[in-house]
Order: structure tokens, then C-alpha cells, then sequence
């Protein structure tokens, strides 16, 4: 396996590991957190602010990682 592959193979778990965590501790609480469906639908669509929040502070921490060893 080349350092390509492992890059590759180690990102793609990365995220499903990732996804699996943020609808196992973020989704699946507010959607049980309400009765009705459209109240869950609309906690279910309102947690993605805070995937996108997450993803944003994910990429600064990098992109600081990256500049303080450059």
C-alpha cells in the first residue's frame, strides 16, 4: 500500500467515523428530543449548523497546525 493509498484509506475512515459520531451524539438526541415530525425534522436541520460549526473549527485547527510547522 503506497502513502497515497494510506492517506486516502485513512480520510475516508476519518469521516465515516466522524459522521457516525455527529449523528450518534448530535442527530439522534434532538431527533428523540421531540414528538412531532416536523418539529424533529426541523432539529435535525438545525444540527447541521452545528456539523458546519464543527467542520469550520476542524479546518482552522489544521490550517493553524499547518502554519505553526511551516
Amino acid at each position: 500500500m503506497t502513502h497515497s493509498e494510506l492517506n486516502d484509506l485513512l480520510i475516508v475512515c476519518a469521516a465515516v467515523f466522524g459522521l457516525a459520531a455527529f449523528v450518534g451524539l448530535i442527530v439522534a438526541p434532538a431527533w428523540g428530543a421531540y414528538s412531532r415530525a416536523w418539529e424533529r425534522v426541523a432539529a435535525a436541520f438545525l444540527s447541521l449548523y452545528v456539523l458546519a460549526a464543527l467542520v469550520g473549527i476542524g479546518a482552522v485547527g489544521a490550517l493553524v497546525a499547518i502554519y505553526v510547522t511551516t
